[in-house]
This record gives structure tokens, sequence and C-alpha cells, in this order.
């Protein structure tokens, strides 16, 4: 088979190659979140621009317009809403406070690596004298920026969510697989599962510190949190997985005994396979709830992430206060739909989908 030179191709066969990249790649911009990259891409390739500017005007233009009517009103109400700190802020007296946020954060970092640059220095000076002995290395303990406290509260809805999912598929799978145990779990499911994160959170503040004994290892906020994560986001999941399995098709279940596959083997080719759709729809649903969770259980384990941000500055009651916790709210959302895509993604590249 002789490869094809580029420079032999004619306009149209360029053409009909830039679509057919196009058409490859438009799944994957509906998983990212981008849908009207492809209609773009075709207008400008040429491909019917009159069609693709009508699919350009529901996917970009309409959601641009929608966030800038969003925009327009709170910038135009927010001031006629007056409260014990003053009105309101609008857009951009939260802008102004996300660029403070980011200053901040900058000036926190420079005196950070000031004082590990003038520990080195310290240290440096005292191995030169023959004071091995008096060499220290200290954790500089300046107060959390807005971009760490972001990634506190990351790694605890992850921890919370690992944990979950770890609980929640095995005993999906096990009461998919039986009946029995099927019957024996629901009623704890239907039970649990509408409990707020303000119920488990004392109990699960009680437990923690009854065990956990404070000598190194994680803070006991973070573990508090990610439990309580745990608790409300797994069962989504467990239903999910449940059903998925309970939902196989009959035939699979008939060729497994007829190969006399064992049980691992029924389990990891069979069932987990047809399964796999309904366990991410899960997986993505008990994201999003560990998400929401999270803020109210770091509110008051004080785990600093972004809900003890939020009730640090509610707390604080000055008159930036509201602008910044508005830029906490809308940092919140956007993490929140990026975890969503992100396990989109995930989904799309594990199991079987013609819609990439």
């Amino acid at each position: 088979m002789t490869a094809i030179d580029p420079g032999q191709l004619t306009r149209d066969d360029r053409r009909a190659r830039r679509l057919a990249r196009i058409s490859k790649a438009e799944g994957w911009f509906r998983v990212l979140g981008l849908p009207f990259m492809a209609p773009l891409l075709r207008a400008l390739a040429g491909d019917d621009p009159r069609g693709q500017l009508k699919i350009l005007w529901r996917t970009l233009f309409v959601p641009i317009l929608s966030i800038l009517c969003f925009l327009a009103l709170w910038a135009t109400l927010a001031p006629r809403v007056q409260t014990s700190l003053g009105s309101v802020p609008g857009p951009a007296q939260v802008w102004q406070q996300a660029r403070a946020l980011n200053a901040d954060a900058v000036r926190e970092g420079e005196k950070r690596a000031a004082f590990y640059v003038r520990q080195d220095a310290r240290n440096a000076a005292l191995l030169a004298d023959g004071k091995a002995d008096q060499v220290a290395f200290r954790t500089y303990t300046g107060r959390p920026t807005f971009y760490s406290q972001i990634w506190t509260s990351i790694k605890t809805v992850f921890a919370g969510f690992l944990i979950g999912t770890l609980i929640a598929v095995p005993l999906g799978i096990a009461a998919g697989l039986s009946p029995t145990v099927n019957a024996a779990i629901n009623p704890l499911v239907q039970i649990f599962k509408p409990v707020s994160p303000l119920a488990w959170l004392p109990i699960v503040t009680m437990v923690v510190s009854a065990l956990a004994t404070g000598d190194g290892g994680l803070p006991r906020s973070f573990i508090i949190s990610a439990i309580t994560v745990t608790l409300c986001s797994l069962w989504p999941t467990l239903i999910n997985t449940s059903l998925g399995v309970a939902s196989i098709d009959r035939d699979l279940v008939n060729v497994g005994r007829v190969l006399k596959l064992s049980p691992l083997t029924k389990l990891r080719r069979l069932v987990l396979p047809s399964a796999l759709p309904l366990i991410f729809t899960g997986l993505r649903l008990s994201l999003g709830v560990g998400w929401m969770v999270l803020i109210a259980a770091e509110m008051l384990a004080q785990n600093p992430g972004l809900g003890k941000f939020v009730w640090d500055e509610f707390q604080n009651g000055s008159s930036d206060s509201l602008a910044r916790i508005m830029v906490a709210v809308l940092t919140i959302g956007i993490i929140g739909f990026l975890l969503d895509r992100m396990m989109f993604a995930i989904q799309q590249m594990i199991t079987f989908s013609d819609k990439r």
C-alpha cells in the first residue's frame, strides 16, 4: 500500500480530511463541555456555513447571551438589596475581590519562599560553624491562601469519594448478583440515604476524636470532612451499581453457565463491562453530592478548605466579606462543573459508547 503524497491531494480531498477529523473530535468536544467547537470548525472549513451558524447560535451565542443577561440583572438588582454589611456586591466588586485574593496568594507565596531562604541560610551558617546539632527544619505556618484552600477541598472530596467508591461498588455488585443481599441492604439504603451531612457530622466528630490519637498523620478536620463526604455520597454509586449488575442481559448469564466460567471470570468478563455505564453514572452523581456536602462539612469541622473560607468570611463581617463569599460560590460551581466533566471523560474512555 503506497502512502498518499499530501501535495497531490486536491482541495476537495483536503477539505474532506479536515471534516473527517472534526467529526472524529466532535464527541470529545461534547464531553469537555465545548459543543460549539465542531460547528465552528465546520463553518471555518466551508461545510454548510449557514447551517453551522444555526447550531452555533444554539450552542454558543445563546449561552453567552444568557450569561450576559444574568450579569446585567445581577449588576442592576444587587445595589438595591441592603444588608447589615451594606449592599450586595455586583459583578465588578466580586471581580475586584477575586483579584485581591490572587494578590494575597502571591504575597503569601513570596513570604513562604523568603522563609525557606532564611532557614536554609541559617542552617548553612550553623553547619559552617560546626553546630550541626542546632540545625532545624521547620514548616512554614503562614495563613492558607485561597488557592491552597481550594486544593485542600479537592483533596478532601477525592479522599471521601474514593473511600465511598471502595465501599459502594463491591456492595452494589453483591446486591445486584444476589436478591438476598439486595433485600438485606435495601432497608439500610432507604434509611441512611436521606440523612443530612449536618446530622452525620457530630457523630463522625465524636467517633474520630475517640479513635484518632492526633500524633502525626492526617489532621482530624480532614478525616472528619472526608468521612462525612463518604457517608453522604456513596449511595448513588451503590444504587446504580446494583441496578447495572441486576439488569445484565440474561443471554450473557446463560453463556457464562455454558462456558462454565468461574465466578471471578464471569464478574470480570461479563458483569462489569455490562454494568460500567450505570456504575459511572452513579460515580458522577456521588462526586457531585460529595462536593456539595464537603462545603457544609468543612464549615463545621474547620477543615481549611473552601467551606472554612466561606465561614471565616461570614464571621469576619467586613465590607468585602460578601464579595469574597461570592467569589467562593462561583469557584465552587466552576470546580463542580469541571469535576463532572472529568468523570464524564473517564466514562467515555472506559465504557463502550457510540457517541464519541
